[in-house]
């Protein structure tokens, strides 16, 4: 009996945790002294149990801590020397500061930053294009507050409200703000720290004419929607060159008054064939060409596909704590598992879907097989075993 090519010494969380250098997490704790109040439940125990929690999809602390108990004898390949306690792991989630995992998060992304860039397939119509959203996570009403007016039954769901920054070739958050659900988009764009040149996409709930004032004199440029109830004026239209797509319809020159200062901003009129309708986008950029501004408003899909890679593949509907900082962790964890999987998928000669990946990592996370082998030639062993001779073959069923 031939041995399997994809044998591995150690399992694949086990390879999957490799992936996340160690000194990146003892300069976290030592930075944050973030096991000064803990005896055995220290900060690589705790990240560990809640990036096996993010992965396995478990939907309670009683639940993690019976799967855990049945890793027994395997447990030592994830470094750890006892299984957390469901008290444990609550009082931990709820004490620990999420800044850490925060951190740990960020000193990920640094490390992997150039890789994913270089790896990226896609082609940007303008370089270190920012594309800037947010996602709403539902909670209970007592623990975030929700949007919008009370219901007249009393009953309304609360929300953690997720605002992001990613860079487009890396395809991660490379800025992450919580708020309540009840807080207005626009409040993040104060934070994003951009650098003279930079280029940033977003959608009309991020409105904010006073900070397109401001980018415009630090040299920033934006794309963003027009507004359907905007008040402006039209004070020049721009000839439309024959190189100019079809598609473009206008571009002019407006102004928009907000507190007595006027803010000149550019207005292109972009018609969608596929979606039968009229898209009217503005900027503060008024050198590249306007098929070019639409083209960069449609990468601002590009974080909504981030934003749905994230709730599918590691749902955030079950919490393991009732209160805003074991909320925070959870989604940090989150977050450090969808990098460390798009880093393996773009290691990955072979292409997978990702949701495809993570779905056999998820079944697979104990099994000892060597992850990256077997995700270039998964049908290898088939292969093997379904061409020997019958007497030969290994019984699968």
């Amino acid at each position: 009996m031939s041995k399997s090519t994809h044998f591995s010494g150690h399992p694949i969380i086990k390879q999957l945790l490799k992936l996340l250098p160690y000194q990146i997490i003892t300069r976290t704790v030592s930075d944050h002294n973030s096991d000064r109040y803990y005896k055995t439940f220290k900060t690589y125990d705790h990240l560990v149990t809640m990036l096996y929690a993010t992965l396995s999809g478990v939907s309670s602390l009683r639940e993690l801590s019976t799967v855990l108990l049945a890793c027994e004898g395997r447990i030592g390949h994830l470094n750890l020397n006892c299984f957390p306690k469901r008290s444990t792991l609550s009082d931990a989630n709820k004490n620990r500061n999420s800044a850490i995992f925060a951190t740990i998060y960020f000193g990920l992304f640094q490390h992997y930053r150039s890789f994913l860039s270089d790896s990226s397939p896609l082609s940007l119509p303008v370089k270190h294009l920012k594309i800037v959203d947010s996602t709403t996570i539902s909670l209970f009403s007592d623990i975030l507050k929700g949007v919008g007016r009370n219901p007249i039954n009393g009953k309304k769901k609360g929300g953690i409200k997720m605002h992001t920054m990613i860079n487009a070739l890396e395809d991660v958050p490379c800025l992450v703000r919580f708020t309540s659900a009840a807080t207005h988009d626009h409040t993040f764009l104060k934070d994003l720290g951009l650098e003279k040149g930079s280029f940033v996409v977003f959608d009309k709930a991020y409105n904010d004419y006073l900070q397109y004032l401001e980018w415009s004199d630090q040299h920033i440029y934006f794309v963003t929607r027009q507004k359907d109830n905007a008040v402006y004026t039209s004070i020049e239209e721009f000839d439309l060159p024959d190189t100019v797509s079809d598609a473009v319809l206008k571009d002019e020159r407006i102004v928009v008054s907000k507190d007595k200062k006027n803010v000149e901003l550019r207005r292109v009129a972009y018609w969608d064939s596929e979606k039968q309708k009229v898209y009217e986008f503005i900027s503060n950029n008024f050198l590249i060409t306007p098929d070019k501004i639409a083209n960069i408003y449609k990468h601002r899909w590009q974080i909504e596909t981030m934003f749905k890679r994230l709730k599918q593949n590691f749902p955030l509907k079950y919490f393991l704590g009732d209160n805003q900082n074991a909320i925070e962790i959870q989604i940090w964890c989150g977050l450090i598992i969808q990098l460390l999987m798009l880093v393996v998928q773009r290691k990955t000669k072979r292409k997978w879907a990702y949701s495809n990946m993570v779905s056999m990592v998820r079944f697979h996370l104990m099994t000892y097989i060597d992850l990256f082998k077997f995700l270039e030639n998964p049908n290898k062993q088939w292969i093997e075993l379904t061409t020997k001779p019958p007497d030969q073959q290994l019984v699968l069923f």
